[in-house]
């Protein structure tokens, strides 16, 4: 636990670090050797080294580690019933969240008056992605080449084929011993290779920082100051009054705990905007410093990276509501059940990943009518708001597992309140 705080300080250290040198060094970032060298070189090769090098473990990560979690059930009805549970949990904490955004974004207005005309270039420059038709991401789970699904890494895919092989290996039990033996050893062997790239966290979240704030600096916030202020609003009443509601009320322990139980995560989430970064950590956090046994915590932390994107969520609902009012078009009540169901959908699946939740809002934003090409307004501070919500993604994903694992009595409170 000792090198774990280590860890967590010189992380946070290096984010702070990064941010001062970041916003000092966006005064300079338009002359050539800011530019050039050390934007376009240095910064970008070590922070997207960084994040390349941990995505690299992520499919293995969720494949090895959701086969031997479901496998370990022992049961399949037992398995039926944890992911009912854990899936009810997550659509249900997502649901809350965009009503939480949607009412932050109608009493705030952030939209109303906002002068669209001097961000026409960047509209017209903007080419969003295609929107997936809602039958397509129910159809997309079930693969036809679980080696294509494999390689391109498609999550929603990897963790169909890990479900059925979990539930596989339960079923045939000891005539697979070996099998299970090679899946539970594979996912040591990557958990192992993941901490050799975490002890270069420091590095990686010190370059990732002074990349994203040399780049933007403050002055690039104030013409959409009040709509990060609203999604800012949002997460946080999310994060204090769903979530530590839950925490208090269903697991009986301290928010304020849990907080300092997951520090290591939230940096490396806030730091990198990738819940996918986050994944390795989080499994050891969960288990080691939350109580939660992994027989839980390898099934529902995995899945819930590509599920449970309450931050998200509310970021989307957020910029409908931003945008509408920037368009004067009203947002109903139809309109509002359909934002709430189709931004749920759109979260389902959504890459664990920097950004990848301004394309799944293209699928919300064409099915109010919205002009899907206004998401180019906000993609300049994007970035801010993605680092918050993933911290709010990664959170959420541990607070329903420690749910789950507490009901089924696989939750050790005395390691959860055991770090001072």
């Amino acid at each position: 636990m000792k090198d774990s705080n280590k860890l967590t300080k010189r992380i946070l250290w290096a984010m702070i670090i990064g941010v001062v040198l970041g916003i000092a060094l966006h005064n300079f970032v338009e002359t050539p050797f800011v530019d050039k060298y050390l934007v376009g070189f240095v910064f970008k090769l070590c922070s997207k080294g960084f994040v390349n090098a941990i995505q690299m473990l992520v499919v293995p990560l969720v494949l090895f580690s959701l086969v031997v979690g479901t496998s370990d059930m022992g049961d399949v009805a037992k398995l039926g019933r944890i992911g009912g549970k854990i899936m009810a949990l997550y659509l249900g904490s997502t649901a809350i969240a965009l009503l939480i955004s949607m009412a932050v974004g109608f009493v705030v207005r952030p939209g109303v008056g906002f002068d669209l005309s001097q961000y026409s270039e960047t509209m017209a420059n903007y080419k969003p992605g295609t929107p997936t038709p809602v039958v397509d991401v129910f159809l997309g789970i079930i693969t036809k080449n679980p080696f294509a699904s494999l390689a391109d890494g498609n999550m929603l895919q990897v963790i169909f084929i890990a479900l059925l092989m979990g539930c596989a290996i339960t079923i045939l039990g000891s005539k697979v011993e070996r099998v299970k033996e090679v899946f539970t050893q594979m996912n040591e062997l990557t958990l192992q290779l993941v901490w050799m790239v975490m002890a270069f966290a420091p590095y990686g979240v010190f370059f990732l920082a002074v990349d994203t704030f040399t780049k933007l600096g403050f002055a690039a916030f104030k013409p959409l100051a009040l709509y990060m202020i609203a999604a800012f609003i949002a997460l946080f009443v999310h994060a204090i009054v769903s979530y530590g509601s839950m925490l208090t009320l269903l697991v009986r322990v301290s928010p304020f705990q849990f907080l300092k139980n997951y520090a290591d995560v939230n940096s490396v989430a806030f730091s990198t905007a990738s819940s996918n970064a986050a994944l390795p950590i989080a499994l050891e956090a969960i288990t080691k410093k939350c109580g939660v046994d992994p027989k839980i915590s390898s099934f529902t932390i995995p899945l819930g990276c590509t599920v449970n994107m309450d931050g998200s969520a509310v970021t989307q609902a957020m910029a409908t509501v931003f945008i509408a009012q920037a368009y004067g078009v009203n947002l109903g009540a139809r309109e509002v059940v359909t934002i709430v169901i189709m931004a749920t959908l759109a979260t389902i699946g959504a890459a664990g990943v920097p950004g990848a939740s301004m394309i799944t809002l293209a699928m919300v934003l064409n099915q109010v009518g919205l002009p899907v090409e206004a998401i180019g307004i906000i993609l300049g501070v994007d970035r801010i708001l993605s680092m918050t919500r993933t911290c709010l993604n990664v959170s959420g994903d541990a607070i329903c597992t420690m749910i789950v694992a507490k009901s089924e009595g696989m939750f050790n409170k005395e390691v959860f309140n055991s770090r001072k």
